[in-house]
């Protein structure tokens, strides 16, 4: 193929016109950039029951619609996923049966074990991704410039380790009163600029640690 690779940490697969992974990605590679090519579908490398090296993965800006994240093996390590300025209107976290029936979860067991960034901005979405709750070392989501229309109360449930969410640019005109109650790490920024909300929401301010939390509702009619 096309890909760049420079031996050791780092391989380059951006603008080469691929229209799917290279199988002989290396499992050395640290950081994968799949970025501006014609990538309809994503599914996680297989590893062979060979643990992968990657950290951070980027398929921005490629023509993925829909995409469903199981348990990837293969992926302990990756801290970030890129998938901005795809066409994805459906996204779905799910893992197997046994590991839900666990309380414990090893690094086979969980989804993407390690992911801290997870990046769907530029997408279809028209909802918050159902299951971020399982990817437990998620601390920033960016959703900027989707279709999400309201934010729900399970929405970031057990979202322990959530530090950041960026909802910029959505159509969103509800959100639940409760929806940030548990996420007792937040400490940056809710981004909710440049939405459709026309009355105040004083009781998610309440449940929220002001010294902790800036909310930036720049904007509204309100």
């Amino acid at each position: 193929s096309d890909c760049w690779w420079d031996g050791e940490l780092l391989l380059n697969c951006s603008l080469t016109g691929v229209s799917a992974l290279p199988e002989d990605i290396p499992q050395t590679a640290v950081t994968a950039d799949f970025s501006y090519n014609n990538i309809k579908t994503f599914l996680c490398p297989d590893g062979r029951d060979e643990e992968w090296m990657l950290k951070h993965l980027n398929l921005s800006n490629n023509l993925i619609s829909e995409l469903t994240l199981t348990a990837c093996r293969s992926l302990p390590g990756l801290e970030t996923l890129n998938l901005n300025g795809n066409a994805i209107h459906t996204l779905t976290l799910d893992i197997p049966t046994p590991a839900r029936e666990s309380n414990r979860c090893g690094k086979v067991g969980c989804l993407l074990p390690a992911l801290k960034v997870l990046s769907v901005e530029g997408n279809k979405l028209n909802r918050v991704p159902k299951g971020l709750g399982l990817l437990q070392s998620l601390q920033t989501v960016h959703l900027t410039s989707n279709g999400i229309r309201q934010i729900e109360l399970n929405d970031f449930q057990n979202c322990s380790q959530l530090k950041d969410i960026y909802l910029r640019k959505n159509d969103i005109t509800e959100i639940h009163a409760d929806a940030f109650r548990d996420l007792h790490k937040l400490q940056v920024v809710v981004d909710l600029r440049d939405n459709a909300l026309t009355t105040p929401l004083p009781q998610i301010f309440i449940t929220l640690n002001f010294f902790q939390l800036e909310v930036d509702l720049s904007g509204k009619a309100w």
